[in-house]
């Protein structure tokens, strides 16, 4: 009996178990065909949940403040307005930063004694250009040329600082040995002349650009200047010609004058003027920016200054001359090409001065100079140079 019992309970349970593995079956077939979303599918819906979320959050926010669309519209005006005041603030930037370039300059001046003699004021003294001509221990008689033809000399050179701004100095710095007798000879030389800038800057051919650096901040700092320039000791200047081409800029702010170029960036190593960090320039055969040449060129107060204060991240390349161009490069400067400033020695010079037109600097392109300068810069001066009242 039982067992019949149970037979006939389990013939009854049949359709129903058959009835649930059907439907199991067709829950598992879908499952199975039905496609996994992709990551990037995933991540767009969760993006639209979130964005869904927080638009359901702000309209809540605006049903709680039925007045709060007005204060919107005010906060975007204000948006409006802080923008505005943003751009024309953005356009006087660099004024700005200028002023507080030398603001900080200033401060300097009153803690560093390296720039200024024991015998003179701390402060700033005032001037119209100031000029350093670069020179190495090795080149007294490249001086002494400079000095016999368009460097005034003694009271003369007084005088011109006195009377019209100029201040001219032979900038040098010392020997890697301290009290060497090179330095002593330059001691010797300043104290006959007095017209040397000592540099705190260790003298090498490869550290032109340092040089270069050195020379603006120490001229910022003891000098107030409209403009400075640098010049080789082997060129010749009529500063007559350079003061009234510089009085013509005197308006104008973050100003670069010199004779630009845009020479080839050398890759080629044991060549003269090879850079090493060619690759920053792009493909072999490409070409600098545009620079003024080293023989001479003359920057603004604004620029001086901003390398005074900017002196410790300004990078360095081989060529002094494209180290500086480098340093405008990304600013609001204005490039002034002044051909005047890079005539060739006579018969160049000499018939542009016949026909009116005088030269500012005259040398020769072959020597990055006049060539053999100490025998040819009295002759350049006597064919080239300007009239004595001319300054």
């Amino acid at each position: 009996m039982k067992t019949r019992n149970s037979g006939k309970l389990s013939v009854k349970w049949i359709p129903i178990l058959s009835l649930s593995s059907f439907f199991l079956g067709i829950l598992f077939t879908h499952r199975l065909w039905d496609p996994q979303e992709s990551d990037s599918q995933l991540i767009s819906r969760r993006r639209q949940e979130q964005e869904l979320h927080v638009i359901s959050e702000d309209c809540t926010t605006k049903k709680k403040k039925p007045g709060q669309s007005k204060d919107v519209m005010e906060e975007v005006h204000k948006t409006h307005e802080a923008i505005r005041s943003a751009r024309t603030l953005d356009k006087s930037i660099s004024t700005l930063q200028m002023e507080s370039a030398a603001t900080r300059s200033s401060h300097k001046v009153r803690r560093t004694d390296e720039y200024t003699s024991s015998h003179e004021d701390s402060q700033r003294k005032k001037a119209f250009i100031v000029i350093g001509i670069n020179t190495a221990f090795s080149s007294r008689k490249r001086r002494d040329s400079v000095r016999q033809t368009w460097m005034p000399q003694g009271e003369k050179l007084l005088q011109l600082e006195k009377e019209k701004g100029i201040i001219i100095r032979f900038m040098i710095g010392h020997s890697a040995t301290s009290n060497s007798i090179l330095d002593r000879a330059i001691d010797s030389e300043d104290a006959q002349h007095k017209d040397f800038l000592r540099l705190e800057h260790v003298e090498g051919y490869h550290e032109l650009s340092a040089k270069t650096k050195t020379f603006f901040s120490a001229a910022v700092a003891k000098w107030d200047a409209d403009f400075y320039v640098k010049l080789d000791d082997d060129v010749h200047v009529n500063l007559g010609m350079l003061a009234a081409t510089l009085d013509r800029h005197r308006s104008k702010p973050r100003v670069y004058i010199g004779c630009m170029k845009s020479g080839p960036v050398l890759s080629q190593r044991n060549v003269k003027y090879h850079e090493p960090e060619h690759w920053k320039f792009g493909e072999e055969g490409n070409k600098y920016f545009r620079h003024a040449t080293g023989q001479i060129y003359a920057i603004s107060k604004d620029l001086a200054t901003y390398i005074l204060v900017n002196q410790p991240i300004l990078h360095k390349y081989a060529n002094e001359d494209v180290s500086l161009g480098s340093w405008f490069i990304g600013l609001e400067v204005e490039h002034i090409d002044e051909r005047n400033m890079c005539c060739g020695t006579p018969p160049d010079c000499e018939l542009k001065a016949q026909a009116g037109n005088v030269c500012i600097a005259s040398f020769d392109w072959s020597c990055s100079g006049i060539c053999k300068s100490v025998e040819k810069m009295r002759f350049v001066h006597e064919k080239c140079g300007e009239e004595e009242a001319a300054v």
